[in-house]
């Protein structure tokens, strides 16, 4: 079959505005929704563990006309001129546009594995160490703390004891501190504590900036630090952290501030 001019011309039209209609997934109202803005959708979401499935895009371009409806009628009745809004829009934009720089920034000048092994080395020797399985109780008057050693002399029970404790946290659990390196304490607390053995209490109060503590040493271990795949995340974020304080900081000095 030969095709007449006139159905020649509307095939043509056609094929030539397949490629345009196809980058639009929906219009509403003459405002047009690119599909580009769907596949962000669908690359989020998919980023998050989702499939990529046809009920998914449905939902998506189903949530983008649902979004422009609401916008239309939201610009219609002059929300997007209240300066409020204007001011939070704003707020938005500047992130944005912020964000896209630092994202960029990071690209340009990533965190290096041998910057992370660095980090994990200095963080691994701070580490190391003993860890300390102790019992405190926490009392205000240095003379309630003597009398209470005095009790535990006599053969009282440290867990009931403990009741008494100011630090409710602990009390409720004998006094338990759980594991911990010394230097998580408060340093009287901390020096205190090396100096017991295991079973052992303190046979003065130790004075802290919270009162008067009687202290018990339960048992000791050698820390446990965690492997560099265990922290490596951590560290990275990290790095990245204080890359970006870095730039901040030269920008800082570059700027005119009055």
């Amino acid at each position: 079959m030969t095709l007449q001019p006139a159905r020649l011309l509307v095939a043509l039209i056609a094929v030539v505005a397949l490629p345009v209609l196809a980058q639009n997934l929906a219009v509403v109202n003459g405002k047009k929704i690119p599909s580009s803005a769907a596949d962000a959708m669908i690359k989020q979401a998919t980023s998050q563990g989702q499939p990529d499935t046809p009920e998914l895009r449905k939902a998506a371009k189903e949530q983008l006309i649902n979004q422009e409806v609401l916008l239309q009628e939201a610009e219609k009745l002059g929300y997007g001129k209240q300066p409020e809004v204007k001011q939070q829009l704003d707020q938005a934009r500047q992130s944005i546009i912020i964000r896209a720089m630092v994202l960029d920034h990071f690209k340009k000048n990533p965190v290096k594995d041998s910057d992370i092994q660095s980090e994990y080395d200095k963080f691994k020797q701070l580490s190391s160490g003993k860890e300390y399985n102790a019992r405190h109780i926490l009392v205000e008057k240095e003379e309630d703390a003597k009398a209470i050693i005095v009790k535990l002399k006599a053969g009282g029970k440290f867990e009931e004891l403990a009741k008494q404790s100011k630090d409710t946290g602990s009390a409720a659990n004998g006094g338990s501190l759980d594991w911990a390196p010394p230097g998580n304490y408060v340093k009287p607390f901390g020096d205190a504590l090396t100096t017991l053995k295991k079973g052992e209490i303190t046979e003065t109060p130790i004075k802290t900036q919270f009162g008067f503590h009687v202290i018990k040493l339960d048992d000791t271990r050698d820390a446990k630090v965690p492997s560099l795949d265990e922290v490596k995340p951590r560290i990275s974020q990290s790095l990245q952290q204080q890359k970006f304080q870095a730039l901040q900081e030269t920008l800082k000095k570059k700027a005119v501030i009055q």
